[in-house]
């Protein structure tokens, strides 16, 4: 009976580190979100779009530390309560979901503004002679179109151009990076729902690779919890320290 007792208050440990988790990626999915909103408006810097990275390397660090938790709850023995612990990983994995979802849509937000951005002084090199980078410098992007046509050195402007575009494209490389490894929660938490007879799980093999982040899952709440596939990049990188939000 101890050790009934004991294995009881080590499930409920864990699971309140799952709550714990879940409502802080919430959480920080609504601030990435909230970032997100203001790139490309006068309140986008260079200090926003660091924040910005930050932010979601942390979540997605707390989502795989999330996803180790939940294994370890389902490996946890249930002898008398075994019912109950099962409703009880249902409901975590559920609200797990939902809160994945949404910090992948978000993911998928930041890395299109990132290409957005790129794209942007890359066209802004050819058309004003630098002038974007003089604006990112002074932390205020505006509108390519109003600004001043200057003549500089081609070597000065491609020096300044590679620097910020090397610095974006790697934002977006560890953005690629980060998209996998929700799918790859993904997969594990539809490898768990199958083993309980809840649900099929179908994760195509493609969504293993860079070009495509979909998946395929039958019933609620797996349904439709990822929008269409997106081409992001094939170069992968790890992802950083915490931050929180």
């Amino acid at each position: 009976m101890a050790y009934n007792a004991n294995t009881a208050g080590d499930a409920n440990q864990v699971a309140q580190r799952i709550t714990s988790n879940i409502q802080k990626i919430t959480q920080c999915t609504a601030e990435i979100q909230r970032v997100l909103n203001q790139l490309g408006t006068p309140q986008d810097t260079h200090e926003l779009r660091q924040q910005l990275q930050q932010k979601q390397q942390y979540t997605n660090q707390l989502a795989k530390e999330t996803d180790k938790y939940i294994k370890e709850f389902g490996s946890l023995p249930s002898i008398s309560e075994q019912r109950q612990r099962r409703i009880q990983k249902d409901r975590l994995v559920n609200e797990f979901t939902t809160a994945l979802t949404n910090f992948q849509r978000v993911q998928r937000q930041a890395a299109e503004k990132e290409r957005e951005f790129v794209a942007r002084v890359r066209a802004s090199s050819r058309v004003s002679g630098g002038a974007a980078e003089e604006s990112y410098k002074e932390g205020t992007l505006v509108s390519w179109d109003s600004q001043p046509q200057t003549q500089v050195l081609d070597e000065e402007i491609t020096e300044d151009d590679l620097r910020l575009i090397e610095e974006r494209e790697s934002a977006i490389r560890q953005l690629e990076s980060d998209i996998l490894d929700i799918n790859e929660i993904f997969k594990d938490l539809g490898m768990m729902i199958h083993e309980q007879g809840d649900v099929i799980a179908q994760v195509p093999e493609e969504n293993m690779h860079p070009h495509s982040y979909t998946c395929n899952r039958i019933n609620p709440p797996w349904a439709n919890y990822m929008g269409n596939s997106e081409d992001i990049g094939s170069i992968t990188q790890e992802a950083s320290g915490h931050v929180p939000c």
